[in-house]
């Protein structure tokens, strides 16, 4: 279990370096992050190991993993105040990925509907990795015995099987595992996709207009919200319902996200102008606000002693904790010690 002296419960997230970041991260995620650091003793990774589900092409996921290493700082992560890593750099993780993979069913794995959703997506390479992932999630997790996971409403069934693995495991070892709870933001969670705001924002999507990039060039930030799907009808004002006006209520929430506006007072600020000074507006906001944590990003990345100072730290700190971990699971299902 945790160190009996802590004070602080324990937080952990990761995100895969897959692409960039996107707003919906930024919103639903990142942007909160900072503000936890009196509450929780955090742990913040970039998920290389999970991306290898499908084909990277080397160059590139090295780049982007210090590319969101240097956004994570930018969006206010200090690394002094949180532990950033890289989790390739800690061998715990796969090392008890293989563990938690013996006490996974099968019959859970099948279940997961990402496995599903990304066989879909790439049918050409449906690997192993990709429906045993859940097992380093998990392994992800307890690992340092965290006792919450930020996601967003549509990712908690992976805290679920996680909770289920680790309850499965101490039912036979004993208190080996915290067992940890879903924390959900309470705004900003889910961002749709501009042109489909029925869907998720997602940097997989095939259009990509309808998904903004963190670290994106303002005139491509603006030109991407003047083209976003408002509403087919004929009332033409900018008003909060999401299931009659779904595209309107997606920008709206960005707008606020970033304004701390009401949508009451977003409706009265808008009213009689329609949609075309809508998401103009909307579009310029959100530049503004994005463009010092691009700067700082860019800044921070032609700094590569400083970000390899990060991750190296970062490493040592959370493979301390990660090995204790570990070194009691393999106590446990009986392997022999190493020293």
């Amino acid at each position: 279990m945790a160190d009996t002296n802590q004070t602080k419960k324990i937080m952990l997230s990761g995100i895969q370096p897959s692409g960039e970041l996107t707003l919906g991260s930024y919103l639903g995620a990142i942007k909160h992050w900072p503000a936890r650091t009196e509450e929780f003793d955090c742990y913040y990774f970039m998920a290389d190991l999970h991306t290898l589900t499908v084909r990277q092409k080397p160059a590139d996921l090295r780049k982007r993993t210090l590319t969101q290493l240097a956004a994570y700082i930018a969006c206010g992560l200090d690394p002094k105040k949180n532990v950033l890593f890289i989790q390739s750099h800690v061998p715990e993780h796969a090392q008890l990925a293989w563990v938690l993979n013996c006490y996974t069913m099968f019959g859970e794995l099948n279940r997961m509907t990402q496995f599903k959703d990304k066989s879909i997506k790439n049918n050409d390479n449906i690997n192993a990795g990709l429906f045993t992932y859940p097992a380093l999630m998990a392994a992800d997790i307890l690992l340092y015995q965290a006792d919450c996971v930020p996601v967003g409403e549509d990712q908690k069934q992976h805290v679920e099987i996680c909770r289920d693995i680790a309850s499965r495991f101490n039912s036979i070892y004993g208190d080996v595992f915290k067992v940890p709870d879903p924390y959900i933001p309470p705004v900003g969670a889910r961002v749709m996709s501009l042109t489909t705001p029925t869907n998720k924002m997602s940097k997989s999507d095939t259009d990509q207009n309808g998904c903004v990039y963190l670290l994106e060039k303002p005139e491509d930030i603006k030109r991407k919200f003047k083209k976003a799907v408002t509403d087919s009808d004929t009332e033409n004002c900018v008003r909060y319902a999401p299931k009659e006006k779904a595209g309107v209520s997606n920008l709206m929430q960005i707008y606020s996200a970033f304004t701390d506006k009401s949508f009451a007072d977003i409706e009265r600020e808008f009213e009689g102008l329609g949609y075309g000074a809508f998401k103009a507006a909307v579009g310029e906001t959100v530049a503004d606000s994005v463009a010092p944590i691009r700067e700082k990003t860019n800044e921070l990345l032609a700094d590569k002693a400083y970000l390899e100072n990060i991750y190296r730290e970062g490493a040592e700190k959370a493979s301390y904790i990660a090995h204790k971990t570990l070194r009691k699971v393999y106590k446990k299902v009986g392997l022999v010690p190493r020293f």
